[in-house]
């Protein structure tokens, strides 16, 4: 009977043994199918070939194949307020004749029934429209605008040539400040034109999802920004929308069509310097080199930090950088980019 007792014994430690053997290695196939999303976890054991990959959230600010448009926005007191700067993902302001300063708004696969008042073109505006591969819109140029977009192959829109339909005059604004059109307009021109109005270029900023803090730069919560005596351009950072409001000669901007205030949620200030051009018709006309390396900065987030910005040829994409020469990244929402004279006494202050 012992000796039975003994075999049984035996017996139950060998299966005891082989269970626990077969359930660890159960848990290790587990484990080894087991899929890390963020904190999520995603149990893969039915197939040990199938690959789960988490998807990384898409920029907002730039996305799609549809062709930026590029449209020249007037500055002047009397034009104010605009139309469309809070929908454009980029605006570019660049000084122009008499210390005024002009706009160009840069809007990819938005719908916007009104954008304006529409101006005339500056040659330098037009490197900022190639890099970013738009569509240039405006009404009217300059002679040296006018050769440069011929000689340049630019892509454009001159309002002027086009009908009351398409760029059409409102009442309340004053003459030559008060063209305006649509997106759905420009595309209807451009197709007749045989614009192609999808694009696969890459954008010029460095957009990351993630937030950008630059926290080892200086305090910004003020940003005044002279391009002349009476031309003052100021930034006021909002900590709880984490934004920027404009002012622009002592005003608060708001939008043309929505009353919103006009608000940005990155700020590139651009040193670049700008001399009279001489086009024959004596109207202090500006010009400036665009291509080489640029001093500046990058705002956001209530914080500044000196970076450089290169240029290699009038279409190729502005490269920025912070000062140990990496690409910098930029918050996914829009920037204006303040390109300003190089005396412009810029004052970055919490």
């Amino acid at each position: 009977m012992k000796k039975k007792i003994g075999i049984i014994a035996i017996i139950v430690c060998i299966i005891a043994i082989a269970v626990c053997s077969a359930i660890l290695y159960i848990r290790v196939q587990e484990e080894d199918n087991t899929i890390f999303l963020g904190t999520d976890i995603v149990n893969n054991a039915s197939n040990t070939n199938d690959t789960i990959i988490a998807e990384m959230p898409e920029v907002q600010i730039f996305k799609g194949n549809s062709r930026p448009i590029a449209v020249m926005i007037d500055n002047n007191v009397n034009a104010q307020p605009q139309a469309g700067l809070n929908d454009a993902y980029i605006v570019y302001e660049i000084i122009v004749e008499g210390g005024e300063s002009r706009l160009m708004a840069l809007f990819k696969g938005v719908n916007l029934d009104k954008i304006g008042p529409v101006r005339s073109a500056r040659h330098y505006f037009l490197d900022y429209a190639l890099e970013n591969d738009a569509i240039y819109v405006h009404y009217g140029w300059s002679p040296e605008a006018q050769s440069d977009i011929s000689a340049l192959g630019v892509n454009n829109i001159n309002g002027i040539s086009e009908t009351t339909n398409e760029f059409w005059r409102v009442k309340d604004k004053s003459s030559p400040h008060n063209v305006a059109t649509s997106t759905e307009k420009i595309l209807e021109i451009a197709n007749k034109k045989g614009y192609t109005t999808t694009s696969s270029r890459d954008s010029v900023l460095n957009y990351t999802t993630s937030e950008v803090n630059l926290e080892n730069g200086q305090d910004a919560t003020d940003v005044v920004i002279p391009y002349s005596q009476y031309n003052v351009v100021e930034w006021k950072y909002d900590s709880n929308s984490k934004r920027y409001i404009r002012y622009s000669k002592g005003k608060k901007q708001t939008d043309w069509t929505t009353g919103e205030d006009v608000t940005a949620k990155n700020i590139i200030v651009e040193f670049i310097e700008n001399t009279e051009l001489d086009d024959g018709e004596n109207k202090g006309r500006q010009t400036m080199t665009t291509v080489g390396t640029k001093e500046g900065y990058y705002i956001t987030n209530g914080k500044a930090i000196k970076i450089t910005c290169e240029k290699l040829t009038r279409s190729s994409q502005t490269v920025y950088k912070d000062e140990n020469g990496n690409e910098i990244d930029v918050n996914d929402g829009n920037t204006f980019i303040q390109i300003c004279p190089t005396n412009a006494n810029v004052k970055i202050t919490a």
